[in-house]
């Protein structure tokens, strides 16, 4: 268990945090994960469906969960006098499913809707054949919904044996941001968290194969043109994740005045939005520049992409411009710990991937630490290569 109170509150906050994801599927099994997810709410030995979506909400409560390519998560937020009924209720759906396939067959069709409203949305559509192609080959690569084949091929058997496979009691996390103490909060969730019988379910994450360039040009029925382009970058527990994240956060991360945002969208008005993201895994991890356009715009904004990057690797950043990319950096990671829902699965992610929480105290620490140098020579050895993934969605005709 991993626990942090906050006393100026009246809500409880708790989950399980999996280390298990869509990475860990076999061949035939992509989209298993994120269908157990599904499936968890569908009924357990002693609820059905509707008692476990009404046991919390009936309260005032809500329940949920997420699926991502190496983390599964079931998580609840209540009044915290409910807190023990939640973490009840959260035991029985992570560890006592019982797969109807009555229920298997129904959710079946929502996850292909699920899937087709992706496919219907650019933006979406755009991600999933990226990481194919940054990570060809690689369940990484492979949408985390399943595909069109695989998702209706699963039965009850296929479920019971992906969560006996994959799933270790000592590779999850129970983790809760709580008003009261850990005394009391092992008081409340102990009777539950002693209940699971003892999993050992032994995962064989393969690391994905050397990344060769792409550059495809797809027409689809739509308006607007869409790009992404990218690379690979560096894992959880590399050094230069941090110093990486601040480049990215200066590239073209959430504030309206990062480099990427200013140039195409503030002084040339080629996009509405325009971002980078860093997305850190297990043993790699996946850089990439996502933007709208019209499409007789898109050369000239892929240009101006090309030229932001350039520069953080030919120009170091002033004093002034690194001290204030480092304070926004700083206010962004604090003003997300204020949101005590996402905190606490950060905390149950933090504990599984680097078995500790680091407080916001020594994260400010490294982050001082960084100078433009080191930026500089991050930006050059991540970012100036050839081995880059360009993928642009055109409209048809134009």
């Amino acid at each position: 268990m991993v626990h942090r109170q906050v006393q100026n509150t009246r809500i409880a906050h708790c989950g399980f945090v999996l280390d298990t994801g869509s990475r860990d599927e076999k061949a035939g099994e992509e989209g298993i994960a994120h269908f157990w997810e599904h499936m968890a709410f569908k009924g357990t030995k002693k609820r059905k469906s509707f008692h476990i979506l009404n046991g919390l909400e009936i309260l005032g409560g809500e329940i949920n969960a997420y699926t991502t390519k190496e983390k599964i998560a079931f998580h609840a937020s209540v009044l915290a006098s409910h807190f023990t009924r939640a973490v009840d209720i959260l035991t029985d759906i992570t560890f006592n499913s019982i797969f109807p396939e009555k229920e298997i067959e129904k959710e079946k069709n929502v996850i292909l809707e699920e899937m087709a409203m992706y496919l219907d949305a650019p933006d979406d559509a755009i991600q999933d054949e990226f990481d194919s192609l940054l990570f060809p080959g690689h369940p990484l690569g492979v949408n985390i919904l399943g595909t069109e084949t695989s998702v209706p091929s699963f039965g009850r058997e296929d479920f019971f044996r992906f969560f006996r496979e994959n799933v270790s009691t000592n590779r999850l996390i129970f983790s809760c941001v709580v008003p009261f103490d850990l005394k009391t909060a092992i008081r409340k969730a102990g009777p539950f968290l002693s209940q699971p019988a003892l999993l050992n379910g032994k995962k064989n994450r393969i690391p994905p194969s050397e990344l060769k360039a792409a550059d495809i040009i797809c027409r689809k029925p739509i308006q607007q043109a869409h790009l992404m382009m990218g690379c690979r970058a560096y894992a959880m527990n590399d050094e230069r994740r941090l110093p990486f994240f601040l480049l990215n956060n200066i590239l073209g991360g959430p504030a309206l005045t990062s480099r990427l945002n200013m140039s195409l969208r503030e002084k040339y008005g080629l996009v509405y939005s325009v971002e980078s993201n860093y997305s850190p895994y297990l043993d790699t991890g996946a850089f990439s520049v996502y933007l709208g356009t019209e499409a007789k715009n898109m050369n000239k904004a892929m240009l101006l992409v090309e030229k932001e990057i350039r520069q953080l690797i030919t120009e170091p950043l002033s004093p002034t411009r690194l001290r204030q990319a480092k304070e926004q950096l700083k206010a962004q990671l604090a003003m997300a710990e204020e949101g005590n829902q996402m905190f606490m699965l950060m905390l149950g992610k933090s504990m599984l991937d680097q078995g500790r929480v680091e407080s916001l105290a020594e994260i400010f620490t490294s982050i001082d630490a960084i100078d433009a140098g080191r930026l500089r020579d991050i930006a050059a050895e991540s970012w100036d290569h050839e081995r880059w993934v360009k993928l642009r969605y055109l409209p048809e005709g134009k």
